[in-house]
């Protein structure tokens, strides 16, 4: 079993910045990647960005240039440093973590609130 907890996340000022957190624990033998998605009010779930072991990195076009996603493979840990942002950006930001065994795993969430 796989535990997957985020932290990070709180209030913040339009142009401020955040780092979340994500840890993986328990039974990650070859994670293949991680990535960050994040949930609105009222919209679906979206990929914010992801990375692979080898460091590959994926990001949404909406955060490009404003996140940056890092990962410490000994760390079984993935960061999204989150700059300039904006009140849209406000949403519950998820951690997910998929296993080279086809087995994807997620995190509780944490808020991300953007407001003056």
């Amino acid at each position: 079993q796989v535990q997957v907890v985020e932290s990070g996340g709180g209030l913040v000022q339009p142009g401020g910045s955040l780092r979340l957190t994500c840890v993986a624990s328990g039974s990650v033998f070859n994670i293949a990647r991680m990535g960050w998605y994040r949930r609105a009010p009222g919209k679906q779930r979206e990929l914010v960005a992801s990375i692979t072991s080898g460091g590959n990195t994926n990001y949404a076009d909406s955060v490009t240039e404003r996140f940056t996603i890092s990962r410490d493979n000994a760390k079984h840990t993935a960061y999204l440093q989150m700059n300039s942002l904006k009140p849209e950006d406000t949403a519950v930001y998820y951690c997910n973590t998929f296993l080279l065994r086809g087995i994807s795993y997620w995190g509780e969430g944490t808020q991300v609130s953007v407001s003056s």
